[in-house]
């Protein structure tokens, strides 16, 4: 019997053990679970980040503004860049 259900991701601490491998898989596609001894929370597991950006993007140069069809000269961009500053 497993204590996950679809609309929770709570998880016993049998259960984690006696199906690791499934859970194992379910973390590597994202999921993420809190694991409960005696009904009380002992620890969470989660994917790892493995960037360290948490997933977000910082934009550096956005080329949009200042593109042609074909591209731009090399010095033409930094031109725009240091404008930009």
């Amino acid at each position: 019997m497993t204590t996950q259900t679809k609309q929770s991701n709570i998880i016993g601490l049998k259960d984690l053990r006696l199906n690791i491998e499934k859970y194992i898989k379910l973390i590597h596609k994202g999921h993420s679970f809190t694991v409960v001894r005696k009904s009380s929370p002992v620890f969470k597991l989660e994917p790892i980040d493995e960037w360290g950006d948490d997933g977000t993007w910082e934009t550096v140069a956005d080329f949009s503004n200042y593109s042609k069809k074909g591209g731009i000269l090399m010095s033409e961009l930094i031109k725009h860049l240091k404008k930009s500053k």
